[in-house]
């Protein structure tokens, strides 16, 4: 029977987004917080919504994977732990000296270094946010040491510390990165510098969020980069645009404020609950979320190596590279590939269909010439 405004009858109430993702969870299971890091990978595969659904529902992902049979061997080891810390505090060392100077400020007398020492994330958030205004108020220079700032996300607050947040004379609030790999004739490693932007750009949008409320503040949309020179430990710095990783970011956190229209596509009775449900259960759940495999996931999430083995098992182009996978248009198989290449399947008219068939006939007549030069 349906109700009807007429009818007298009341709607049956709709689950809340929050309670939605908390079921799928798990009840009994505390859910795992977003930082910076995971908000930076789900930026770099904006299309996948099983790791956008895991992640904003606060799924533990390395012990589903655990669970799942497919361990993955996630995380820095404890050598660049150490190495990281010792050079950040190199550069942080009296009073930042060596930071400010990177900055372009000789004069560190002139820089304020506030105390944002508070109770709880909640306290730290508040306490960054007045020490922002105040500084912005003063117009002077300011140094924030590991800032606490927000961020909404999927109905919860993110809690996100950066290394430091500089505020300019003019207003100017700028994020600084500092990594350990090192910066060699002035350049560091792109696919590390692309990761360190990623991770960047949300301290930038979650700084904006506390701009919007400061008069006379405005967020760089340029980050400092500080890496160690060449094979020294001596700190050198770049300014890095991150107003891409920025808008893409920023599109995924909104699309992730829609995570749970992923959750009710679900069939009834799917969970995640690591502790409850038996491996089969949660690979069957896992199984009907998409995902969107490619090789750089190997490096930022920890379900990466079950989508590799079950996109291996499908035969799935996305295995060789998003480049490939582009190139090779509506071939979605390596099957479908190599029947295109020998003529099996395939519009002759198709691009990469003829491509490939060229290429599989070069083949055949470079070995045709080894075997006639044997």
């Amino acid at each position: 029977m349906s109700a009807s405004p007429d009818s007298g009858l009341s709607a049956p109430p709709q689950t809340t987004p929050r309670r939605l993702l908390a079921e799928l969870r798990g009840p009994g299971v505390v859910p795992r917080p977003m930082d910076a890091r995971a908000l930076a990978a789900l930026a770099a595969n904006p299309g996948c919504k099983r790791r956008a659904l895991l992640d904003g529902a606060g799924v533990d992902k390395s012990v589903l994977a655990a669970r799942l049979g497919s361990p993955a061997p996630f995380g820095q080891s404890q050598f660049a732990i150490v190495r990281g810390n010792s050079f950040e505090a190199k550069v942080k060392a009296d009073g930042g000296r060596e930071l400010l100077r990177l900055i372009g400020v000789e004069d560190t007398g002139e820089v304020s270094v506030p105390d944002l020492a508070a109770a709880g994330p909640e306290g730290r958030v508040a306490r960054t946010a007045l020490a922002l205004r105040e500084a912005t108020a003063a117009g002077t220079w300011a140094l924030l040491d590991h800032p606490l700032l927000a961020l909404e996300v999927a109905g919860s607050p993110v809690y996100l510390e950066p290394d430091a947040v500089v505020v300019h004379p003019d207003g100017g609030w700028t994020v600084v990165e500092i990594k350990s790999f090192p910066m060699i004739d002035g350049s560091a490693d792109a696919a590390k510098v692309g990761a360190a932007a990623r991770q960047a750009a949300v301290y930038v949008l979650a700084l904006e969020r506390v701009a919007a409320r400061t008069e006379g503040a405005r967020v760089a949309q340029s980050v400092l980069l500080v890496c160690p020179k060449d094979f020294s430990n001596v700190p050198a710095a770049s300014v890095v645009d991150v107003r891409k990783q920025r808008s893409v970011t920023r599109r995924q956190l909104a699309r992730l404020t829609r995570v749970d229209e992923i959750a009710r596509a679900l069939p009834e009775g799917i969970s995640f609950d690591v502790v409850e449900r038996s491996a089969e259960e949660l690979t069957a759940a896992v199984e009907c979320v998409p995902h969107q495999y490619a090789p750089e996931c190997l490096a930022a999430c920890e379900l990466a190596f079950h989508c590799r083995s079950r996109s291996r098992d499908a035969g799935a182009v996305e295995t060789l590279g998003r480049s490939v996978r582009g190139e090779l248009g509506g071939l979605t198989t390596v099957g479908a590939v190599l029947a295109a290449a020998r003529g099996e399947e395939g519009d002759p008219d198709d691009p990469a269909v003829a491509a490939l068939r060229r290429a599989r006939a070069l083949r055949e007549e470079a070995l045709a010439g080894v075997a006639a030069c044997r």
